[in-house]
């Protein structure tokens, strides 16, 4: 007889897989908590820390917390929702028994950014430290570093004039309102109606139409600012507290769309820059530029960032190869002997311009200082991943300090996912050679 042909696998078979996968996840999970070094975290914080008080949350909570957001690419609001329902996650922030609600308030994990600061980059050290005690990253692997820049976009619609204009009055009602001045004329509803027919008339290349709409949303600025500044001239404390937005509107209803010089991209963050990188897709791209340091050769477990960094003000990437590589190897504790980096860093200022090599370049390369140029490019889907996977593809936090907060976070989560993808490897080999021999056992013969 023929045999019969195997089902086709039901749903309730790809559930039990899935099931499976996701148990391993969490063992890995476990292990990881066992392999970061909580009691160096928290003697290293400690300074920034009184006690004086009532007493503070523990380190251990607050710091998982933060690894678990950017491993797992959540929110604020969605890692503390699923932290009530995964035990895994209790444990991996130190709870030694399930809670059934939520112990703190959300508000604690900006607190504890803003607290921080510069102490962020021991979660990258550590993140590091944890790779190379798993087997995932070696010390050879840390001399030979590939360094780019990319723009980490600010999460802001795309500027035009309408739209900033529009902003800028809605913002100055709002404001008037929380501190009690009334206004001659809100114009809101003015507003919203030239804005809109200025998309309208532009998209439809209608250009005079559409200028007549922008003049409608300056003029009401105008008034707006003047009407405030007549209602608050004498008050100290209503003139300090609308200093600032109105200082931004003023820029906003000044600028003009092709002026050269300092110009302001949103009304509610001032640091957003506009960065152009070359991109067919993206011309121009609103947010900080930041630069990412992974190993050039492939590590046991993949390619890690080394090192993360927001740029403010846009430099030119030459101008801070030197920095970032003197950082790096702070950082890493071991020396760079050689950088690859792209065409974008003609005329950097590195200590060693030697060690420097450039895509494209003929002089001084051969050998396997040729292979490791060629794989400078491996660098683009590491950046790639820190977009798509975590949070450098949009940043949510407010101010500077956000933006820097966010690219160091966001390596940090890449290389811990790293490091369970290489757990999760080890975890599959322990588990295929304990079931290799069971397996290739003949079974026993019935007794006839």
């Amino acid at each position: 007889m023929r045999p019969k042909k195997p089902k086709a696998t039901g749903s309730g078979d790809l559930f039990r897989a899935r099931l499976d996968q996701i148990i391993n996840m969490k063992h890995e999970l476990v292990q990881l908590a066992g392999k970061v070094d909580w009691d160096w975290i928290d003697g290293e914080i400690a300074p920034l820390y009184s006690e004086n008080g009532r007493p503070g949350i523990a380190t251990r909570f607050m710091i998982g917390l933060l690894l678990l957001k950017h491993i797992y690419g959540l929110s604020d609001e969605g890692v503390c929702e699923r932290w009530v329902h995964d035990p895994y996650f209790q444990y991996f922030t130190g709870e030694e028994f399930f809670q059934h609600a939520f112990p703190h308030e959300r508000s604690d994990l900006s607190h504890w950014r803003k607290r921080l600061g510069d102490k962020l980059e021991l979660l990258l050290a550590e993140s590091l430290r944890v790779a190379h005690e798993a087997g995932a990253l070696r010390s050879q692997d840390l001399k030979r570093v590939t360094v780019d820049t990319t723009v980490q976009p600010k999460a802001i619609t795309f500027p035009t004039d309408a739209k900033l204009l529009h902003a800028a009055i809605k913002g100055l009602n709002r404001l008037a309102r929380k501190h009690g001045v009334k206004l001659r004329q809100s114009y809101l509803r003015i507003a919203k109606t030239a804005a809109m027919m200025a998309g309208r008339y532009a998209h439809a290349k209608q250009f005079k139409r559409h200028q007549r709409q922008l003049r409608i949303l300056r003029s009401r600025l105008g008034r707006i600012i003047r009407d405030i500044r007549r209602k608050i001239e004498g008050q100290a404390v209503l003139e300090n507290a609308f200093a600032l937005p109105l200082g931004r509107a003023s820029q906003i209803r000044s600028q003009q769309q092709r002026q050269r010089g300092w110009k302001l991209y949103s009304f509610h963050a001032p640091e957003v820059e506009c960065i152009g990188k070359g991109k067919a897709a993206a011309p121009y791209e609103f947010g900080v530029k930041a630069s990412i340091v992974t190993n050039n050769r492939r590590a046991p477990g993949g390619l890690f960032v080394l090192h993360a960094r927001a740029l403010p003000d846009n430099p030119y990437d030459g101008h801070t190869l030197r920095d970032v590589i003197d950082r790096t190897e702070t950082l890493t504790g071991c020396a760079i002997e050689r950088a690859y980096v792209d065409k974008g860093y003609r005329g950097h200022d590195a200590q060693n311009p030697r060690r420097v090599f450039i895509s494209g370049q003929k002089r001084g390369v051969f050998g396997v200082i040729k292979r490791e140029l060629r794989r400078r490019s491996a660098i683009e889907p590491i950046i790639g991943h820190l977009k798509t996977d975590g949070h450098l593809g949009r940043c949510y936090l407010k101010g500077r300090p956000g933006d820097a907060a966010n690219v160091i976070l966001s390596a940090v989560g890449h290389n811990f996912r790293r490091v369970l993808a290489w757990l999760r490897a080890l975890w599959c080999l322990i588990l295929t050679t304990l079931i290799a021999p069971a397996s290739d056992c003949s079974p026993l013969k019935s007794v006839s």
